[in-house]
């Protein structure tokens, strides 16, 4: 489906062919986002990637972590560039772009997605957050490792917090992490991360 940018601003198909390639932006409701993450953001990203192939590795499932991934729910004005996402490699026949470029457009083919909150947590508590889950990506994390999130989204006080949301009837069930605590993973149960690693040293 091919949307028009003439009320809503970019459409999918102009962001992809502008800016496909430029990992600074993602488009949110026809808006250009401009991504700003930094160092300690990018530190995150790295330890939940290592920590997540290595669990790949250990159960040998036709999973990756692409360098670089967007995803289109079709017949959105979105395209999400998340921080980190899990893919099935045997589901990739199905997608209608992946072949030209990496480009994500079924929830089926992805098995987890990790958004580390920035300056633009609202993005990521809300609009990715109703987007993945209509998706039916089955497991979505959102790592706010500063606790800058709303009150509404991680309580008061506000503190550091992971929120793991596993798919349950086509709808999120959300579980939070503070720290001290150890992650759970309904996609990797074996996994063997704590909170602790995440957020100490990374103000």
């Amino acid at each position: 489906m091919i949307l028009s940018a003439t009320t809503t601003g970019i459409s999918p198909e102009e962001f992809i062919a502008q800016y496909g390639d430029d990992e600074r932006y993602e488009l949110i409701d026809g808006e250009l986002i401009e991504m700003e993450p930094t160092g300690p953001h990018e530190q995150v990203v790295a330890l939940i990637s290592r920590k997540l192939n290595v669990e790949i590795d250990r159960l040998d499932v036709p999973y990756f972590i692409p360098h670089r991934c967007l995803i289109q729910p079709l017949g959105t004005f979105n395209a999400f560039r998340p921080d980190l996402v899990v893919l099935d490699e045997g589901e990739l026949v199905n997608e209608p772009l992946w072949a030209r470029e990496p480009v994500i457009t079924l929830g089926t083919t992805v098995k987890l997605v990790v958004e580390v909150v920035s300056t633009n947590w609202q993005n990521d508590y809300a609009r990715k957050y109703e987007d993945y889950e209509a998706l039916g990506i089955p497991e979505y994390w959102i790592v706010d490792y500063l606790g800058i999130g709303g009150k509404y989204f991680i309580g008061s006080p506000k503190q550091p917090t992971v929120t793991v949301c596993c798919l349950v009837n086509d709808q999120y069930q959300n579980v939070m992490f503070r720290r001290g605590d150890c992650l759970k993973s309904y996609l990797f149960p074996n996994l063997k991360l704590s909170t602790d690693k995440l957020f100490i040293g990374l103000r």
